[in-house]
C-alpha cells in the first residue's frame, strides 16, 4: 500500500520553519514523546528515512533538500499509542511483541513496512485505524511465512488473526519483549493499542 506521488492522500507542502527532521521511526518517536512530556504541541516532522517514510513514498537517502523543495509532500498522519502493562508509549510506524523464534507475535501497524518486510500490506497511516496481527505460528510454517512476507503475500494465514480498528487489546499467556518503531522495551503481558487520528503533520 506504499503511497505513490500524485495519489489523493497528502498535498504539496514544504517543511515549515518549526519542523523537525528525523532519519528514522525511532527518532520520530523520541521527538514526539519529548513533546508530550513537555506538554508542547507535536512539531511537524520531516522524514528522511524509516518505515513510515517509505510507506508515504519518501526516499531513504538522508537528504533534507527535498523537504524544502517543491517536490515535498505534506500528510496528516495517525499516531499510535500503546499501554504496556499500564504505561503509555507512542509509536509512529509499528508496535511489535514477539518471542525469539517468531512463533508467537502480536503486531500493530500504522504503516506498511518493518524494515524489508511488507508486514502490513493494507495498513494506511491516515485511515484512523491500526492493522493488527495475532500470530501463533507452528515452527514448521516459519520459513514459508518469512519467504512471503517480503512481498506482503503472507496474508491471509490460518495462524495469523487479522483485525483493523481504532483500538485493540492483547492479553498474552506470558510476557513478551516489545519493540516500538524498532526500539526494544521491557517485556509486557498486557498490550493495549489505540490510534489518535490525524495527530501528526509529516513531510516527505
Amino acid at each position: 500500500m506504499t503511497i505513490e506521488k500524485g495519489a489523493r492522500y497528502g498535498q504539496p507542502g514544504r517543511l515549515p520553519g518549526d519542523g523537525v527532521v528525523v532519519g528514522s521511526d525511532r527518532e520520530a518517536r523520541h521527538v514526539l514523546e519529548q513533546a508530550r512530556h513537555d506538554r508542547r504541541p507535536f512539531p511537524p516532522l520531516g522524514l528522511v528515512g524509516g518505515d513510515l517514510c517509505r510507506t508515504l513514498g519518501g526516499g531513504s537517502d538522508g537528504s533534507e533538500q527535498r523537504l524544502r523543495s517543491d517536490d515535498a509532500m505534506t500528510f496528516a498522519v495517525d499516531l499510535g499509542e500503546v499501554l504496556l502493562d499500564g504505561r503509555l508509549h507512542l509509536f509512529v510506524a509499528h508496535c511489535l511483541a514477539r518471542n525469539r523464534l517468531w512463533t508467537r507475535a502480536v503486531v500493530a501497524m500504522n504503516g506498511q513496512w518493518i524494515g524489508r518486510w511488507n508486514a502490513g500490506p493494507r495498513a494506511h497511516p491516515g485511515d484512523g485505524l491500526l492493522d493488527t496481527y495475532d500470530a501463533r505460528l507452528p515452527f514448521g510454517q516459519l520459513l514459508a511465512v518469512r519467504s512471503r512476507i517480503f512481498h506482503g503475500a503472507h496474508l491471509p494465514h490460518p495462524a495469523i488473526r487479522e483485525r483493523r480498528g481504532p483500538a485493540v487489546q492483547f492479553e498474552l499467556d506470558r510476557a513478551l519483549p516489545v519493540w516500538l518503531d524498532g526500539e526494544r522495551l521491557p517485556a509486557a503481558r498486557t498490550i493495549s493499542v489505540r490510534v489518535e487520528p490525524d495527530a501528526l503533520t509529516v513531510i516527505v
